[in-house]
């Protein structure tokens, strides 16, 4: 299967356009999407870009029962001189076919799937906005679509792709953000869907988020379903600390996500000579650094936000200030460096980047 086989439909009826100063994330979608049918026998067939539109399901659907879906983000990014870039788009694709792996979805072509998205971008390129913070965010997902009320993986599916022009992803953009430590509610275990991207994980994580939100904390940092004292992630992003001149982030096992801009952190500290470590780390740990005054620095990282530097946390009514509330020097060449290779403006040693035209 290649690039010629997708068909085209264009849309007659183009949407509106927001200013690029307006934008918000995840509200606004671009002309057209990709969709590609998969049938058991037959496997994946159709691949084809049609416009922007709902889409039609049967009730029975088993996606809606038992949450048989997968999904990926990434950007597409307008470079200086008018070139169209994606930030390792292959680590992305690799990533959804584990995930399929784990809800017992059959694996993609990430190699088809990457150049159906740069036909979806070239069919959409005046939608990606060229202010600075912006991006065009691409959401390819998988869904079940089989009609039948069984427990047992589907067999028929849809992967489709749609795409919206989006600003930062938190209010705050490169300043740091208040995040709430949570006891009481578990997100994912190891052995569970923790290193998957499904729905069901950010589902199971809407009620503290809502009650952190409650109390101005922007995101909830999730702690291991276990013993509930050893630091997993953010809601939307892995994490980092910067204590005593160690970069420590905890290490992958088994339910957390493996952040492709974690990924890409930990390769640029290497670079750089930072000291940077992989390992378990509790809670308690990080309280105590703070009291000793070794915790310089924190900060997430995610597709969305890239890099967000962490202010505050609150655990246990222990509330922790962290670099007087300030971005940490750490997070600053992290964010100037990782969105300058995205935008073509700073070197890429490690050829992370994918032209599109």
């Amino acid at each position: 299967m290649n690039a010629q086989t997708i068909t085209f439909k264009e849309s007659t009826q183009k949407k509106q356009k927001p200013k690029s100063d307006q934008l918000g994330f995840g509200q606004v979608f671009t002309d057209h999407m990709f969709i590609m049918d998969y049938t058991e026998g037959q496997g994946w067939h159709d691949p084809r870009i049609v416009p922007y539109q709902p889409i039609s399901l049967d009730p029975a659907s088993m996606v809606f029962h038992y949450g048989q879906t997968v999904f990926e983000g990434l950007k597409a990014y307008l470079t200086e001189d008018d070139q169209v870039l994606l930030f390792r788009p292959e680590k992305n694709m690799e990533r959804l076919n584990r995930s399929n792996d784990r809800l017992c979805i059959p694996h993609i072509d990430g190699e088809f799937a990457i150049e159906a998205l740069k036909e979806l971008i070239k069919k959409d390129r005046e939608w990606i906005p060229n202010a600075e913070g912006t991006s065009l965010y691409i959401r390819p997902f998988i869904i079940a679509t089989e009609p039948f009320l069984g427990v047992a993986p589907a067999k028929h599916y849809q992967f489709i792709i749609i795409m919206s022009p989006v600003g930062s992803y938190y209010k705050e953009g490169i300043r740091p953000v208040k995040i709430l430590v949570e006891n009481q509610f578990v997100r994912a275990v190891s052995g569970g869907t923790g290193t998957a991207k499904t729905g069901g994980n950010y589902a199971a994580s809407l009620k503290a988020q809502q009650l952190a939100g409650e109390k101005e904390y922007s995101q909830v940092l999730w702690l291991d379903g276990v013993e509930r004292k050893y630091i997993e992630e953010v809601g939307s992003m892995n994490v980092f600390f910067k204590i005593n001149g160690e970069i420590v982030t905890p290490a992958l096992n088994g339910s957390i996500l493996e952040g492709v801009t974690r990924n890409s952190v930990i390769e640029l500290l290497k670079h750089w000579g930072l000291k940077v470590t992989e390992r378990r780390i509790s809670m308690q740990e990080v309280k105590e650094a703070h009291q000793k005054g070794q915790l310089e620095e924190a900060f997430g990282t995610g597709t969305a936000a890239v890099i967000s530097p962490i202010g505050e946390f609150l655990w246990e009514e222990d509330q922790m200030k962290i670099n007087n509330g300030e971005t940490g020097d750490v997070s600053k060449r992290l964010y100037d460096t990782l969105t300058g290779i995205q935008k073509g403006t700073e070197p890429d040693p490690f050829n992370w980047v994918t032209k599109v035209n």
